[in-house]
């Protein structure tokens, strides 16, 4: 074993325990409500955070806006460094959308209130959500 490493596990583990010990989650807690909140599934099939994971198994998960597929390799009860996290699943995640792509919020100044029908008119022009034959849309 080397050191640092933890030991390997044998036969299965918790989900919520897994995806937190590989570092796809913060916290366990996060992972757990993960987990009850219908965003992780296991071979397919919604997870709870007691379900036990084989190596072999597909977890899906979707967090912080981003799905992850990975493949269970290892299975491991503690929490471990990430380079040992990194051999313990082989990531099938769609690459993220870059930086562009990710949808911009309007910012308006502190204190300026609610915004008025043409400034919000306005913020869907420029965001592009309004398309110009809209029936509301003044000529």
């Amino acid at each position: 074993m080397v050191s640092g490493e933890a030991p390997q596990a044998e036969g299965s583990v918790r989900v919520d325990a897994w995806i937190w010990a590989v570092r796809l989650t913060k916290t366990r807690s996060q992972a757990a409500a993960a987990c009850r909140a219908g965003h992780v599934r296991v071979n397919g099939d919604r997870a709870k955070p007691a379900q036990s994971l084989r190596t072999g198994d597909e977890v899906r998960l979707r967090h912080t806006g981003r799905d992850r597929i990975v493949v269970v390799s290892r299975i491991v009860k503690k929490r471990v460094g990430p380079p040992v996290a990194a051999e313990c699943f082989v990531d099938n995640s769609p690459p993220p959308p870059p930086r562009e792509a990710v949808l911009q919020v309007p910012v308006r100044d502190r204190g300026a209130g609610r915004p008025t029908k043409r400034d919000r008119r306005e913020m869907e022009r420029l965001q592009g959500t309004r398309t110009p034959h809209d029936p509301d849309e003044r000529p």
